[in-house]
């Protein structure tokens, strides 16, 4: 999305910040500043620390964390840290130490986990993948892990700031199975800061298969203050709770409340041009935030169903998912405003 929407020009970026206000009085946009580690890269927007963007070595998956409002309130959970976890974490609701605060991947590419992590197995369950693989073919059994290529660009500016980087997809035996490219582009103001992802699969000389599995794709694990029994869930046709949202599409989902004594929240947007939009949700109550268009068996219990997609050998897939984390209120009427300001300005990319 990123390179798209600098094609536009600088005018373009402006508009877009001023058009996100949706109906409030125009704010004017923060610069972004990125700070490049060795394996990680520290996101700044006007002047506060937002995130840090992490592609350990020892870690299966990159992911963002903590997730910031402007005003500093984090509204994403603060574990794991790398791959430790506390005894004090373990004894929460919904634990899935898998579940980072901001990542993308999915529970079955050809057999392979890639969703859950096995540093984290006598903790938390595999996917479904896993679970109903026969003993006979234990390659569905295996997890997957991404690893780093290269940072493509890491480039921050008065307006905006953007990371791109290029993965493998590889299984327990570091097989290559694919190449995938993430493309972060940063922007924020007094109220808002904003991600907007990208994310490219590409399959090599052989196909790729997502599997219909529930586990997946693009997700956001929430600070407990905004999970049950705090939730407040919204998506775009009007559900509200876990029951009415979860494994129904939308044009996007918002979880708002009230973090260390401030009202906050988080809305995730689906972008038209993305795979198989409107995307269903793996969103749940106790904190998962996720875009998964992979899941219509396992999200109607209909045997019938198929979820999944093949990609035929060197072609690629596109997914595209905003998230909006912002101090204060927003009504339906303006979550419903950003989301079409959001759509409409990176109509076709």
């Amino acid at each position: 999305m990123r390179i798209e929407l600098s094609r536009k020009g600088p005018g373009s970026l402006c508009r877009l910040v001023a058009l996100l206000a949706a109906g409030s009085a125009v704010l004017a946009a923060a610069s972004v500043e990125l700070k490049q580690g060795e394996e990680q890269v520290e996101i700044v927007i006007g002047g506060k620390p937002f995130a840090t963007y992490y592609f350990h070595r020892d870690v299966v998956k990159p992911y963002l964390m903590p997730l910031r409002t402007p005003s500093g309130v984090i509204i994403s959970r603060p574990f794991p840290i790398f791959n430790d976890v506390s005894m004090a974490d373990r004894k929460l609701p919904g634990f899935e130490p898998h579940q980072r605060p901001l990542y993308f991947d999915h529970g079955d590419i050809n057999g392979v986990d890639f969703w859950s992590e096995a540093v984290f197995s006598n903790a938390s369950s595999p996917s479904a993948a896993a679970r109903k693989a026969p003993a006979t073919n234990p390659a569905v059994r295996t997890r997957g892990h991404m690893r780093l290529v290269k940072l493509e660009r890491v480039q921050g500016g008065p307006q905006s700031g953007v990371i791109s980087a290029r993965f493998t997809l590889e299984d327990s035996n570091n097989r290559v199975l694919g190449e995938e490219i993430q493309t972060y582009t940063f922007r924020g103001d007094e109220r808002r800061n904003i991600i907007y992802g990208e994310y490219v699969i590409s399959a090599g000389a052989d196909p790729i298969v997502f599997g219909d599995t529930k586990e997946g794709t693009f997700a956001v694990r929430l600070n407990a203050d905004l999970s049950t029994p705090h939730d407040h869930m919204l998506n775009s046709r009007g559900a509200i709770g876990e029951p009415a949202i979860w494994g129904k599409p939308a044009d996007w989902v918002n979880y708002s409340g009230i973090v260390r004594g401030k009202t906050v929240g988080v809305v995730a947007f689906d972008h038209p041009s993305s795979f198989r939009h409107p995307t269903t949700w793996h969103a749940r109550a106790y904190g998962l935030l996720a875009a998964n268009p992979f899941a219509a068996r396992e999200f109607t219990n209909d045997e019938k169903q198929d979820g999944s997609w093949t990609l035929p050998e060197r072609k690629s897939l596109t997914f595209r998912y905003g998230v909006v984390i912002y101090d204060g209120e927003y009504t339906p009427a303006q979550l419903a405003e950003m989301y079409r300001e959001y759509a409409s300005m990176a109509e076709g990319q």
